[in-house]
């Protein structure tokens, strides 16, 4: 699947749910792997602000990034909106410090988003999740499973000690259409809560328009009438009256749905696709971004461990040794390589058992014996060869002579005991007996040398 961005540009205004201040918004298309940005117009310097979980700077009630002089506040609906919608690469250009709230809901940014997408042409990366994590959130409570699947499919319930609401459940899978299961669930808040928030200096934009408003428990008319007049609504009798009617719900379960659209918003700071189940119980903006953290260090693990071939000794192996030496005229002490475990037309893996009994360790070093780097190309130079002449007929009358070595590097000690795993491979075509390949050894996970290196195959019965 490739990359997406936009045809056009849009644009909203409207008031900031904390700040109170009318804020316009212009989304517009951008560049192939842009990703998401959120610009300052208002602020010195217009400065850029990464839509990543690493630039999360708090978590109130709302999803706020900062990077250096620029910060955002209130992005996970607009975020939600863009990867319902598909969209890889944007950019957000807002005049005010925060995501106009609209409605509460996803659904006025989707609606325009999601009709005028276009694909770019590269393939976007995909974070297919390989096992499956589990995350806690031992201040708030909330947990969170994340299981492999092959779509991204989210499930939540939560349970508020509250009259008509209680315990509620949400599901939603990327099979499903975004626009009409989770684009139009509203923000929500208990008239317990607008106390303490209106106190802290929050929702200064907040109002029966832009958010379900319910009657808590425990909260007083009096003490809600107050909460009120500290937000300077003018309208506090008529407000009070709505909230005492059943709420007009756009889904039987708008409030779990609204969860649901908000840790959709905020997993999408992880900035590439996720295919996995995940059910979240409790969940909120301040654990979905610890575990949206978690779930960026295990992409980030996995992408470091994408090329490591899988060694399984009890499986048979392509070519054993014997095998080997009918293709290479190396011998004791000179053969490199005890087995070949994958070979294709353009890659190839092989095996180096590191045993103390080789001669080599008893000079380098006596006391502190190390396999040498040199060998180790040696060990993927002899690999290489052994993928190159798969390509020929009559291998046997074929030498291969390893010609330069680029870009070497050597990142840790391979010692005795060690199994060495070789790859090789082909960075370009054979023509005219060249081959180039890149190889790369490996003990265990661990990268141990790296280098490109170029060789001439001959056929020696023509020399």
């Amino acid at each position: 699947m490739n990359q997406k961005t936009l045809r056009d540009s849009f644009s909203w205004d409207g008031v900031g749910l904390h700040s109170g201040k009318i804020t316009s918004v212009r989304i517009s298309p951008a560049d192939i792997d842009f990703g998401i940005r959120f610009k300052r117009l208002d602020a010195e310097e217009s400065p850029t602000i990464k839509a990543d979980v690493k630039f999360v700077e708090s978590t109130i009630r709302s999803t706020n990034l900062r990077t250096g002089d620029g910060a955002i506040g209130t992005v996970e609906h607009i975020m939600a909106a863009l990867y319902g919608a598909g969209v890889n690469n944007a950019l957000i250009e807002v005049d005010g410090p925060e995501i106009p709230i609209i409605d509460g809901s996803a659904q006025p940014f989707y609606e325009k988003i999601a009709g005028a997408i276009i694909e770019q042409e590269k393939e976007q990366k995909v974070f297919e999740l390989q096992e499956s994590v589990t995350f806690v959130h031992e201040e708030s409570g909330a947990e969170y499973i994340a299981i492999p699947s092959n779509e991204f499919m989210l499930e939540t319930v939560i349970d508020f000690d509250q009259k008509n609401v209680g315990q509620k459940y949400a599901c939603y899978s990327s099979s499903q259409d975004f626009g009409i299961e989770l684009a139009n669930a509203r923000t929500f808040v208990f008239t317990h809560e607008i106390i303490e928030l209106a106190k802290a200096g929050l929702i200064k934009g907040g109002s029966i328009e832009n958010a379900l408003i319910l009657k808590s428990n425990d909260a007083s008319e009096e003490q809600f009438k107050e909460a009120l007049k500290v937000l300077k609504h003018d309208n506090v009798d008529a407000i009070i009256e709505e909230v005492n009617k059943e709420p007009k719900l756009n889904y039987d379960n708008e409030l779990s749905r609204h969860k649901l659209l908000d840790l959709f918003g905020d997993l999408a700071l992880l900035g590439v696709p996720i295919k996995a189940k995940i059910i979240a119980k409790k969940p909120g903006h301040t654990a979905n971004v610890a575990f949206a953290k978690m779930l960026k260090e295990v992409f980030v693990k996995q992408n470091k461990l994408a090329g490591v071939p899988i060694y399984d000794p009890s499986i048979t192996p392509v070519f054993d040794t014997e095998k080997i030496k009918s293709y290479l005229p190396h011998r004791y002490p000179f053969l490199m390589v005890d087995k070949i475990i994958e070979i294709s037309d353009n890659h190839v893996v092989g095996i180096k058992n590191i045993t103390f009994n080789e001669n080599f360790f008893m000079g380098h070093f006596p006391g502190n014996p190390v396999f040498p780097g040199v060998l180790q190309m040696e060990a993927l130079a002899q690999t290489g060869g052994l993928l190159a002449l798969n390509n020929v007929e009559n291998p046997s009358n074929w030498d291969t002579y390893f010609l330069k070595m680029d870009n070497v590097k050597f990142k840790r000690k391979v010692l005795p005991g060690d199994t060495l795993i070789l790859k090789m491979t082909l960075t370009g075509p054979i023509r005219r007996g060249i081959v180039q390949m890149k190889g790369t050894t490996y003990v265990g996970n661990q990268v141990a040398s790296e280098g490109d290196l170029t060789a001439q195959i001959v056929d020696r019965t023509k020399v």
